[in-house]
């Protein structure tokens, strides 16, 4: 189908029967389509300045939110203090295995030593003493290194604690909102159905509004919904 005859159907120029259906043109089909643009929630911004409340999605869902993030943070503490576990049993098996090399060394120190006083023109005695105290020394430095690792991991555990006292004064807040929200509902709690309820009027005289006021007709209404009560 060419432009000419298109423009001829929608002007109703041209009988659609007459036409061949399989010779229409897909770019001009195309190009009559309107492009339909899905409408999304991304125009509201929260600020601190933005007095217009949020639309009650999932997203801002305040308790709902509060109630993510302590379900979470505790997910995640336990996952971190796992770890932590993990690390502070394998360097108190560090610590035991280089308190092990430290005794065999010194052992190796004390033989060595009487060697050495026994056979003095025994240099490979010196040698193998002096080997043995470096030996010695790099393993109780490491053996100090360690057990100040060891302590680190502790503090960051005291420190980890703190992790829970933070998720109580979330679940406190969370607590304060839902003890508040129970009490509105209370307070605005009516004895008649909403569903019961008669429909109140958009705009009133005296209003100041440009729209029309409410017609006679639904004043009419009105008066026969409260004589029906």
């Amino acid at each position: 189908m060419t432009q000419e005859e298109l423009d001829a159907l929608m002007n109703g120029d041209l009988d659609i029967d007459t036409l061949d259906i399989e010779d229409v043109d897909d770019e001009v089909v195309e190009e009559t389509v309107p492009e339909v643009k899905e409408e999304t929630d991304d125009s509201y911004k929260i600020s601190a300045t933005n007095n217009t409340p949020p639309p009650a999605t999932d997203d801002n869902k305040m308790v709902h939110q509060l109630d993510d993030v302590t379900k979470e943070s505790e997910e995640k503490a336990t996952e971190i203090f796992d770890i932590i576990e993990v690390i502070s049993n394998e360097m108190m098996q560090s610590e035991e295995q280089a308190q092990s090399v430290i005794d065999l060394l010194r052992s190796n120190i004390e033989l060595f030593t009487a060697l050495t006083q026994k056979f003095p023109d025994v240099v490979k005695f010196k040698e193998q003493l002096e080997k043995n105290r470096s030996a010695l020394s790099h393993s109780e430095e490491l053996l100090d290194l360690l057990q100040n690792s060891g302590d680190s991991i502790m503090s960051v555990m005291d420190i980890m604690q703190y992790q829970d006292i933070h998720r109580q004064k979330i679940e406190r807040v969370i607590n304060v909102m839902r003890a508040l929200s129970s009490y509105m509902n209370a307070l605005f709690e009516g004895k008649v159905d909403d569903e019961k309820r008669v429909g109140s009027a958009t705009h009133l005289p005296g209003d100041e509004t440009t729209e029309e006021i409410v017609s006679s007709d639904d004043i009419e209404e009105l008066l026969k919904s409260f004589g029906q009560k």
